[in-house]
């Protein structure tokens, strides 16, 4: 897919910093927020268009290798009155582009005209895809019905590839469903889940990508069900083994390895009803590669923060939002004395029948 489309296609105004702090590139949405097309903005200062209410925000976004997440503060934009906007600010530098940054700003008035009532700030940013729902699903209908003439013709054993494709449009068209009806007033589906098998699908799908790294698996059979949703399990799965590959993928020995274990100590933390929730299942996805760049660890879960020179930066916040709809944490640590990377998953256990009752009885 064309960068340059993605960039387009976004709701969201992002600016590109040269070194030296004049805009290089902005996308259409960036126009339409500074009231000026590209032409004339290029190869202007920031401060010349935008002028922010905090002091403290200028000076840090003044420095090209900060990493920066400001939620709902006030700019005033050049040209458009003494008017302040209220906007999200996250910038970040470029990987291997010294001096370059990228910019982006949340206009969360218009985005909160596009969703109704729904709140700002991340949750706005993971939400407006549904916008593009019927553009999504129309070429996956067409994708599917492709797959499904194409295993018509093939033996039984390439079939499987193709009911594969067939299984994950389902799935994507399933998960684009859910984002254009979900609110944070609405709990998601959840059910007993057997996340081993939730594993094997992923991995089915990104090995059927080809070029994935070795990937070994440490399962704990004797693990219960989980309380979950199994498509936003297949989809968080795929996020993590999809970073964990792109990140080993140029080593010596690229390896991935997905752990399943019973936490010795139990997390807590209140639900929706203001009950506690036990988390005792950890899903561990490591692998070998040189791990995050520091500045950027404590901020890998926030929109458009990436480490990839094609990356949205949206793969990890739809990961969090999906484990947390799951009554779940995820957390990740980097470990320099064998050199993995880490992303822990923890999760709740499926209540079983005769331990219901039990409590209810009580």
């Amino acid at each position: 897919m064309d960068p340059q489309r993605q960039l387009s296609s976004l709701p969201f105004a992002v600016v590109l910093l040269a070194p030296d702090r004049t805009i290089s590139v902005a996308n259409p949405a960036a126009e339409q927020l500074f009231g000026q097309s590209l032409r004339r903005l290029q190869g202007r200062p920031l401060d010349g268009v935008l002028t922010f209410a905090e002091p403290l925000l200028a000076e840090k976004l003044a420095e090209p290798d900060a990493t920066v997440s400001a939620r709902a503060t006030d700019v005033t934009v050049a040209g458009q009155g003494q008017h302040p906007r209220r906007v999200d600010v996250i910038a970040a530098p470029l990987v291997d582009q010294p001096g370059w940054q990228m910019l982006t700003l949340i206009d969360i008035g218009g985005a909160e005209a596009m969703r109704g009532d729904a709140p700002a700030g991340e949750e706005g940013v993971l939400r407006a895809p549904a916008i593009l729902a019927h553009e999504i699903k129309n070429p996956l209908a067409g994708i599917r019905g492709a797959a499904q003439l194409l295993g018509r013709k093939l033996g039984e054993g390439d079939r499987t590839l193709t009911t594969l494709i067939a299984d994950e449009v389902d799935r994507i068209a399933n998960l684009i469903d859910q984002m254009q009806t979900l609110s944070r007033s609405t709990a998601p589906d959840l059910a007993p889940c057997n996340l081993h098998e939730a594993v094997r699908r992923a991995r089915a799908v990104i090995e059927a990508g080809g070029a994935a790294p070795t990937i070994i698996e440490e399962f704990d059979p004797s693990l219960p069900m989980v309380m979950g949703n199994v498509d936003a399990l297949v989809q968080i799965l795929l996020n993590l083994l999809g970073n964990a590959a792109d990140a080993c993928r140029d080593g010596s020995s690229p390896r991935i390895a997905i752990r399943t274990r019973f936490a010795s100590g139990l997390q807590l933390h209140p639900s929706a009803d203001g009950r506690p929730v036990r988390l005792p299942i950890e899903l561990r996805v490591s692998d070998n590669g040189p791990g995050i760049d520091p500045a950027l660890r404590e901020h890998v879960f926030e929109p458009f923060v990436t480490t990839k020179l094609s990356g949205q930066g949206l793969g990890l916040a739809l990961v969090r939002r999906l484990v947390r709809d799951m009554n779940g944490r995820i957390n990740h640590d980097r470990d320099e004395v064998t050199g993995l990377t880490h992303f822990r998953v923890h999760l709740p256990m499926a209540e079983s029948p005769r331990r219901s009752v039990r409590e209810r009885a009580a």
